[in-house]
């Protein structure tokens, strides 16, 4: 790989990284009615899918159970869930949606179609198929992303050119931006 390769994909990375630190800023000073859009993500979830296991809503939202938690715990505090035991498993915690809960959804119903037309209003329809095609490559290839970070190098194989050739794990960076 070339350097210019390497400080490319180190500016993209910064960029990303600037990105979702920004988006998280923003999104977490929005909230409609008492509730956080992730918040909004469970109701609506509710709404389309019926009553949900706690557990269930984490994997499928790629929340933390703690952060799921906490969203129950404002939602029912809101009156716009409820909490109850599953009727098929008693050990299990099931999440519901209460007429509050949909009549607040109903009411809100534009906020998901302007979140996502302020994001990607700003592109053609070619480049929305074009960054939808990215994000599918970028989402295929962070599988087994942990393992291969964590994996020492094969100096022949998964490291560039090295700043010296007596240490061949060490990358070219630029250090322009900062990184792990």
């Amino acid at each position: 790989m070339e350097e210019t390769d390497w400080a490319l994909m180190e500016e993209a990375d910064w960029h990303f990284r600037k990105m979702v630190r920004r988006f998280v800023k923003e999104r977490d000073k929005i909230s409609i009615e008492g509730v956080s859009l992730p918040g909004l993500l469970i109701l609506n979830t509710l709404l389309r899918d019926g009553e949900q296991k706690l557990g269930e809503l984490a994997e499928q939202l790629d929340f933390t159970s703690g952060a799921v938690t906490a969203l129950c715990d404002k939602l029912e505090a809101c009156g716009f869930a409820v909490r109850r035991r599953s009727k098929s498993d008693r050990r299990s915690i099931v999440l519901g949606l209460t007429d509050a809960g949909r009549e607040m959804l109903k009411r809100n119903e534009y906020i998901g179609g302007r979140s996502i037309e302020r994001i990607f209003g700003i592109f053609s329809h070619e480049e929305l198929r074009d960054l939808i095609q990215y994000f599918e490559r970028l989402n295929d290839h962070l599988e087994g992303f942990s393992d291969f970070v964590l994996r020492p190098p094969r100096p022949s194989f998964d490291t560039p050119a090295a700043n010296d050739q007596s240490n061949p794990g060490s990358l070219k960076r630029s250090n322009k931006f900062i990184s792990y």
